[in-house]
């Protein structure tokens, strides 16, 4: 079999690709693996009642019924689920967006690699353009998503420690440098893999950066505002005409529905639409159909501040207990967990790679995922990309506490045994 550029670049194996092998191997091929390495939301029984009760009454309604399962959608996704979703953000953070400013696709990985393609890769002129991270590390979904090569610049983050055995990065402004090629800045807000909640003043400067060169400032919010919101308080939602903000219903307990949101000016939702529309034809109908009704009265917001956010809040203070309790004298940093769901770990002059770990602990029956490849368009040549490792703590208690156990028993025996 003789495959093409794009089939030799996209049949390889990816980081997402493994991290996608690995929570298949851990549902179905061997259930005793204790899983903390995807981003699968944590089962929240409250949230999946609410969203059973909803399907349950899109069933029963033969209209409703026949919306969801027997009519494609327009391009940009249900006309009133859009219109409901502009409402709930005008009402929330005082914006003035409406349903042409939105656009619905089948899931946020599928909208990355339309909307990234949309903006980076081979130029009209033949030049190429790229999509630049302003602070590296970035969610490892992005790496293999571009259709041309050198499809990513970045910027290295600045270290600050803590107190407690925390760091935390911040964006170096003095080393962000752009150019001409640059298209787009890119930044998960919270941070997947780290936690880290880019600052409101550091997103006001990402943003007039992004505007003196003309080109969009993309906030992936797939765990922050407005849902599920498992970001600081002291974060405020950002969007602008020259914002393109990025929404997930994963997080919220739906993985499955396979929903995402792209909030942009009506230009580019327009764009964004008729190309998704090339490669999906039209975006699914359940996930808009469940969260009808649920952003107007204000049920979605309740669930999310009652179940979902204390659900994880209790979680990550397990997960920071068990790995304090455990440290002893390592020399192992918890990034300070400021969003999302996960603890990112620098395991400072590891002695051997984040990937060996990760192979040595898979074999112990605990699955994490290896630092090396959120290192994108920068750091490969950084020892610090080598050390880190992302830790979810989504799971149950007993996951989490068997799992911790296992992670910090490998890295005192790999410690000890360093020369």
């Amino acid at each position: 079999m003789q495959l093409s550029r794009f089939g030799e670049k996209f049949a390889a194996k990816s980081g997402i690709s493994g991290l996608m092998d690995d929570l298949g191997a851990a549902l179905t091929d061997d259930p005793t693996l204790l899983f903390m390495g995807g981003g699968n939301p944590g089962r929240v029984e409250a949230v999946q009642v609410a969203f059973a009760k909803r399907l349950s009454a899109i069933a029963a309604d033969r209209d409703a019924r026949h919306q969801m399962l027997g009519v494609y959608q327009a391009p940009q996704g249900d006309r009133d689920f859009r219109d409901e979703l502009a409402r709930f953000l005008n009402r929330e953070y005082r914006w003035s967006i409406g349903p042409e400013n939105i656009a619905v696709a089948n899931g946020s990985q599928a909208a990355f690699f339309v909307l990234y393609n949309l903006f980076a890769g081979v130029a009209p002129d033949g030049g190429e353009r790229q999509i630049h991270l302003p602070m590296s590390p970035e969610y490892v979904g992005y790496r293999d998503i571009g259709l041309s090569d050198n499809f990513f610049t970045a910027t290295k983050p600045k270290i600050e420690r803590l107190a407690g055995g925390q760091f935390k990065y911040h964006v170096d402004f003095d080393g962000l440098v752009l150019s001409d090629s640059d298209a787009a800045l890119c930044v998960s807000r919270p941070s997947n893999p780290t936690g880290n909640v880019v600052s409101d003043a550091e997103i006001a400067s990402l943003d007039r950066l992004a505007q003196s060169k003309d080109i969009p400032l993309i906030i992936d919010g797939a765990y922050g505002q407005p849902f599920p919101a498992l970001i600081e308080d002291s974060a405020t939602a950002f969007w602008n005409e020259n914002t393109i903000l990025m929404l997930s219903l994963s997080k919220l307990g739906l993985p499955g529905v396979r929903s995402g949101i792209v909030i942009a000016r009506p230009e580019i939702a327009q764009a964004f639409s008729r190309a998704n529309t090339v490669v999906s034809l039209a975006c699914g109908t359940l996930g808009p159909q469940l969260l009808r009704g649920m952003l107007d009265d204000g049920s979605l917001l309740q669930l999310c501040r009652q179940e979902i956010q204390p659900y994880y809040a209790q979680r990550r203070e397990l997960a920071i207990h068990a790995i304090e309790a455990a440290r002893g004298d390592l020399p192992v940093w918890i990034h300070k967990p400021e969003g999302a769901f996960f603890l990112w770990l620098w395991c400072e002059g590891l002695p051997i790679d984040s990937v060996t770990l990760y192979e040595r602990l898979k074999k112990r029956g605990v699955i994490v995922l290896p630092g090396n490849d959120f290192f994108i368009g920068s750091g490969e040549d950084w020892p610090h990309s080598r050390e880190c490792l992302r830790i979810s703590y989504a799971g149950d208690r007993q996951t989490i506490e068997a799992g911790i156990a296992l992670i910090m028993s490998e890295l005192h025996n790999t410690y000890a045994q360093s020369p």
